[in-house]
């Protein structure tokens, strides 16, 4: 192909543009990258520098799936947790009604030693991963229900509180705490906003309401595993990783009543429990990050 002289030249950024306009070639016709080369080199960027999977429209879509299931089997299962019922009750619930839909408990033979049910109930000074079992719940109890789904390879994550019958002031504080420290979070949510911004607003809201954050567990990036990067600490951090258009991750903050500690049940190796056996509380969303803010997709 042959080339006209105009072509050959070179010409800077600043210089002004081949076409007579008068403007600065940069603001006339220079070639602008497109949306999809953009998206495309940001997806490499992230994976790159923070090891973090910017997801495409079509995983996007099977994620959104995955979390609406999970959501939905999530509905149900609290609806089931009443006085009398077991937490292996709760459990068979959420087998079947993964079944029902052609999906997968993510949490069932996850990890070492392989985690033992398809879901985490959380009881009372539980702040996660507790196993469900044949105790039936009591009036003044709550329990924390965790449910993720894996449908078509696609993972969906959320939990949320359920109290049984009347339950004292500082169960009900550490509740609605976890919940308002979980949306006053999410409610920040948009591209060029830091990892550390989550932290800073869940400690600042947990500290007024005289609640500690749990340090040792961390929400995380999800989708396409069950756990990605980044991790998204629920305390005051310093990832200073900014949040991009295609992230999709966990906020999960777990508040106390008392100190933030946890000890892991030397027995299971799974069960986290308050040092100082006072309550613990933890709602979670599985949220995108979506090119002028973001979208809860486990509502």
């Amino acid at each position: 192909m042959a080339f006209t002289l105009r072509e050959c030249i070179m010409i800077s950024r600043n210089d002004p543009c081949w076409c007579g306009s008068g403007e600065k070639w940069k603001k006339c016709h220079y070639p602008k990258e497109s949306a999809q080369a953009s998206n495309v080199n940001l997806a490499l960027q992230y994976k790159k520098q923070y090891g973090i999977l910017i997801k495409t429209p079509e995983q996007i879509e099977g994620i959104r799936n995955a979390s609406k299931l999970a959501a939905s089997i999530l509905r149900e299962a609290c609806n089931i947790a009443k006085e009398g019922v077991t937490t292996n009750q709760i459990n068979d619930l959420v087998v079947k009604l993964h079944k029902e839909a052609g999906a997968i408990p993510a949490p069932l033979g996850y990890g070492h030693p392989p985690f033992p049910k398809a879901t985490c109930t959380s009881l009372n000074e539980v702040i996660c991963h507790g196993i469900p079992n044949d105790s039936p719940l009591k009036a003044g109890d709550f329990l924390n229900i965790d449910v993720t789904a894996i449908l078509k390879g696609y993972y969906g994550d959320c939990s949320a509180m359920v109290a049984i019958g009347k339950i004292e002031p500082e169960k009900q504080r550490v509740m609605e705490t976890s919940y308002e420290c979980l949306m006053r979070s999410i409610a920040i949510l948009k591209p060029g906003v830091f990892i550390y911004e989550i932290g800073d607003i869940i400690e600042a809201y947990a500290a007024s309401q005289n609640c500690s954050v749990v340090d040792q567990f961390v929400g995380h990036g999800v989708g396409v595993k069950f756990h990605e990067a980044p991790q998204i600490p629920h305390h005051a951090n310093s990832i200073n990783i900014p949040l991009a258009p295609g992230m999709t991750f966990t906020i999960e903050p777990m508040i106390n009543a008392g100190t933030r500690k946890a000890i892991i049940d030397p027995i299971d190796k799974w069960t986290a429990r308050t040092a100082d056996g006072r309550p613990s509380a933890q709602w979670e969303h599985t949220i995108l990050i979506t090119e002028s803010g973001h979208e809860i997709l486990t509502l």
